[in-house]
């Protein structure tokens, strides 16, 4: 069916009411992109020409259907449209069922886009709220400056997709290229994220906090990600807490996280485990970190939050520089429990001093490698799980 323009759409939608199906819709201007979107309903896909699109967009209660999504994309991915010169470049609230295709973000002083259920909700009604968005195929590059400023923000989302996408430098102070606050039942899969070099320390990679669960981090490439290339937790404020922090019980700004099959050049440290109860790591390949293989620190302080425990750190190749590898590895602060973290099966390989390869650990690790050089190494835990790393 020919995408129809908006004008057209808008008469059609006259004559034969809501019941009708819904069509392609081409916009290639702010306004008719606007138009476009007040006037859809599930199963619109709204085309975007190439082009820039300057002053920012914010929607409200975007919602599809199962099966019906209401999808925003370029129209061409090869001259995708270019979301510029505004605070934030695309911003959706309380929305569901939504895709977002092959967009572009750049020189944004904000975030590039931002996608939320519109404030904590009440206990019970956070599934009810922002949910099954995919957002996929997106360039977002020189968003923020020295501020807390993220290529992608995500605050109160269920069900959700952020995949194969580009997300290149984000405000330093602070910023995360992927930030989630109390996201769940989320993948993050096949990104390429990277900053400057050297990397900058007041910044994360993927962040997840907010009583963020259920996360998969999986087959991304990080290079030079900042201080933390995957914080598993952080530091939230209470109210911003989804679900909200009601009733008696132990709190964590994350649990249940898996961080599996991804490739980390370069940065301070990989990953860090923040308040976090429960969190998996495999399988993935860390090259040449600037300090740590790991962090396992705590930052909310308050009495009814866990101290950092239950983490796992299997089957993963390590390998680093003797003169960019401090207290064997591992970071440890005060108020976590270490003696709770799992180590096994991971091959540790200092490549000027492999004799100084065996790392710090907090627990002992079963069935560790220490000073071999996986590239030359026999088996599954070799060269072979070396080449599915990369």
């Amino acid at each position: 069916m020919r995408p129809l323009r908006l004008p057209l759409l808008l008469l059609l939608g006259f004559l034969f009411g809501m019941g009708a199906r819904a069509a392609d819709v081409m916009v290639a201007t702010p306004a008719e992109l606007r138009a476009a979107v007040a006037a859809a309903r599930p199963g619109t896909k709204i085309l975007l020409a190439g082009g820039t699109y300057t002053g920012g967009f914010l929607f409200a209660n975007l919602r599809g259907e199962p099966e019906r999504p209401i999808v925003l994309a370029a129209a061409d991915p090869k001259n995708p449209p270019l979301f510029a010169d505004a605070k934030t470049g695309l911003h959706l609230t309380n929305p569901a069922w939504v895709e977002l295709r092959d967009l572009a973000f750049t020189r944004l002083s904000d975030n590039g886009l931002n996608l939320d259920d519109g404030g904590p909700a009440p206990a019970g009604e956070g599934e009810r709220r922002a949910h099954h968005i995919t957002v996929r195929g997106l360039r977002v590059t020189d968003v923020g400056t020295t501020g807390n400023q993220d290529g992608i923000k995500l605050s109160g989302l269920w069900d959700f997709r952020v995949e194969d996408c580009v997300i290149e430098r984000w405000g330093t102070g602070g910023g995360s290229a992927i930030d989630m606050v109390g996201c769940h039942r989320g993948v993050i899969a096949g990104n390429t994220i990277r900053h400057r070099e050297p990397a900058p320390g007041n910044c994360t990679g993927v962040q997840m906090k907010g009583g963020s669960a259920e996360i998969a981090v999986v087959r991304n490439r990080f290079e030079q990600a900042g201080g933390r290339a995957v914080n598993i937790g952080g530091s939230t404020g209470r109210p911003f807490f989804r679900p909200p922090l009601d009733g008696a019980g132990l709190r964590a700004e994350a649990r249940a996280i898996r961080v599996e099959g991804n490739t980390f050049v370069g940065g301070v440290a990989p990953m860090a485990f923040v308040g976090v109860d429960g969190a998996e790591v495999r399988f993935n390949s860390i090259e040449v970190p600037g300090r740590w293989a790991l962090r396992i620190l705590q930052e909310n302080r308050a009495a009814d939050f866990v101290g950092s425990r239950g983490g796992v750190f299997t089957d993963n190749v390590v390998i680093f520089d003797s003169a960019q590898w401090a207290e064997g590895g591992v970071n440890i602060g005060t108020g976590t429990a270490p003696e709770t973290f799992v180590f096994a099966r991971n091959w540790w390989w200092c490549r000027d001093r492999p004799d100084r390869s065996a790392p710090r650990l907090p627990t002992p690790e079963t069935d560790g490698v220490y000073g071999r050089d996986p590239a030359e190494a026999k088996g599954k835990a070799g060269a072979d799980a070396w080449r599915e790393h990369k």
